[in-house]
């Protein structure tokens, strides 16, 4: 009875935690308690009901929401291929010291993981840190690589705005000593690219300079040791307007509003070649060796951004930050300006789509040398461009076809399932993709129904005629011609009316 007791007063402080939405760790610890206690008291077997739920933050996906998806991976594979990078896969989960200090304040969101047989794990946070890991284990001072794959936040998740705790990232890095720029051009072209191809609307990339970032707030007055905290403030601004950016930077920061006010007049510059021009001669940031650096570096970007002819949508914004860490130089991230909806009364507004920069110092931090590895790479926001395309589909009520089933075998008449099992396994030897409905006599008209349902756009018929002729009656759904096809032309006339290999 004591048990019982102390069950039902366990169950008593999860109820209350919940109603007054406490921290979810302690909620989860007390949740296991609970759980631990019921098990100890046995007896409850069948009575215990599942809450059928994904966990927060993550998502399951139909067939047809995954067709898109692959659509979307179909078309950034082709980029970073069309661009010479190799592919690579690191674990899911890495010692939790390779990624600890490496992400600024965001460091916070990382997911530890129990001690497992002596090692302290986390959920890797993203595809950059084990990328430069990766480098350094290996000794590897120059590759061109991508990596897409799923990575893990403590975030306070906006699922409608493709904000998720699991979530993809596909990445583009290139690795090693090169002359400025060059590479760096690269990947802003990769953006364009991959964002033009998938007709999100209009788009514009940002670029700025962690160096020009660093110059300026050295000439207004910023503290060396307040550098990393007030950059992840100004980084806000394209979130919040400047009077709130201003005050968190006073108010929480504890900077001075004169620093504050000097950092504003040029935060809210944005521009071109002819801004870069202007700021090589502002009489401060002239005169600081890191600025001007980056500009002179600024300058060469987009000279070669020009004849890639991508210059119309690329802004050099001096309020682009980046909260990141570990970038050193030229940073970039693309958002969507507007997304045009005829059925939906707000803009659908989902944030930047792409960023990425330069990371001259990361894998150093790994080597037991030090020795440094240049890095610039971006990653594209699989999962806010998926909502996107996702809302778009659902709004349009366009068919997405979830297979790619080029014939469906089917018979007329009864006792052909053998004749039915014999030509579909000819198919498959040849590589066509195909199917046969699972009954032994199915009416003509359900597996025509089938091909209807599922956008399969050739049905290959055998009847007892047809198998005395030695031929097949080969049925286009959507026009519902039909044409006799000699067996031994079959596989040939399949791939020429799909157009497929």
């Amino acid at each position: 009875m004591a048990e019982e007791a102390a069950l039902r007063a366990q169950a008593e402080a999860v109820r209350r935690l919940k109603q007054d939405k406490a921290d979810p760790d302690e909620i989860a610890k007390e949740v296991t308690k609970l759980l631990e206690m019921k098990a100890r008291l046995g007896g409850d077997e069948g009575k215990h009901k599942f809450v059928l739920k994904t966990p927060k933050g993550t998502r399951d996906y139909s067939p047809k929401q995954m067709a898109i998806r692959e659509r979307v991976f179909n078309a950034i594979i082709t980029c970073f291929k069309r661009h010479g990078a190799e592919v690579i896969d690191t674990p899911v989960f890495e010692l939790k010291e390779t990624l600890t200090g490496k992400y600024g304040e965001d460091s916070k969101l990382i997911y530890d993981l129990k001690d497992q047989g002596g090692e302290l794990l986390s959920l890797r946070y993203d595809l950059t840190v084990p990328f430069a890991r990766y480098l350094a284990m290996n000794k590897i001072t120059n590759i061109k690589r991508y990596h897409i794959a799923k990575v893990y936040r403590r975030d306070n998740p906006a699922m409608t705005r493709g904000r998720y705790r699991e979530f993809y990232q596909c990445d583009f890095d290139i690795a090693g000593q090169f002359d400025p720029m060059i590479p760096d051009a690269e990947c802003l072209k990769i953006v364009h690219e991959i964002l033009s191809d998938l007709q999100l609307g209009d788009f514009l990339i940002k670029v700025n300079d962690r160096r020009i970032l660093d110059g300026m707030f050295a000439v207004c007055g910023v503290p060396d040791s307040k550098f990393r905290t007030i950059c992840s403030t100004v980084d806000k601004l394209d979130k919040m307007p400047w009077e709130e950016v201003r005050s968190e930077m006073v108010g929480e920061k504890g900077l001075s509003p004169e620093a504050a006010d000097r950092i504003g007049e040029y935060v809210q510059l944005h521009g071109g070649l002819d801004l870069i021009e202007r700021l090589l001669q502002d009489p401060k940031l002239s005169q600081n060796k890191l600025a001007k650096e980056g500009l002179g570096d600024m300058k060469l970007l987009f000279e070669y951004l020009t004849l890639f002819g991508i210059t119309g949508k690329v802004s050099f914004d001096l309020s682009l930050a980046r909260g990141l860490d570990y970038y050193t130089g030229v940073i970039y991230e693309a958002v969507l300006l507007q997304q045009e909806n005829d059925h939906v009364e707000e803009p659908v507004s989902v944030g930047s789509v792409a960023g990425g920069g330069r990371y001259d110092g990361l894998v150093g931090m790994f080597d037991p040398k030090g020795r440094k590895v240049p890095c610039v790479g971006v990653s594209i926001g699989i999962e806010r461009i998926f909502s996107i395309l996702e809302q778009r589909v659902e709004a349009s009520e366009e068919k997405i076809r979830t297979t790619e089933t080029q014939v469906l075998v089917a018979s007329a008449q009864k006792k052909l399932l053998e004749e039915r099992l014999k030509l579909i396994s000819e198919l498959w030897d040849a590589g066509i993709k195909a199917e046969v409905l699972y009954k032994k006599n199915p009416k003509l008209l359900s597996q025509l129904q089938y091909c209807e349902d599922t956008g399969i756009p050739l049905v290959a018929i055998v009847g007892e005629q047809e198998l005395k002729d030695g031929v097949v009656k080969l049925r286009v759904v959507a026009t519902r011609e039909e044409v006799n096809v000699r067996r031994e032309s079959l596989v040939e006339e399949i791939r020429m009316r799909t157009g497929r290999p």
